[in-house]
């Protein structure tokens, strides 16, 4: 493999990995401070869903499978 798909692979790996971290946020409150913390979701729901079109995104500009 060469190193520009290397590093294409690698940077899928980030961004999906940003998207994981905003899952892991909404799955915190939800398991620990729902009924505190609730005023959150939504603006991390954005958040995620924008992360994981991006990912999305970035995966199919670059043919990564």
């Amino acid at each position: 493999m060469s190193e520009e798909a290397n590093e294409l692979k690698k940077e899928l790996a980030r961004r999906k990995r940003m998207a994981i971290g905003i899952a892991s946020e909404i799955h915190d409150i939800v398991e620990d401070t729902l009924w505190v913390d609730y005023e959150k979701m939504p603006g991390l729901a954005e958040k995620l869903v924008a992360a994981v079109q991006e990912a999305n995104r970035f995966k199919a500009d670059n043919c990564l499978s």
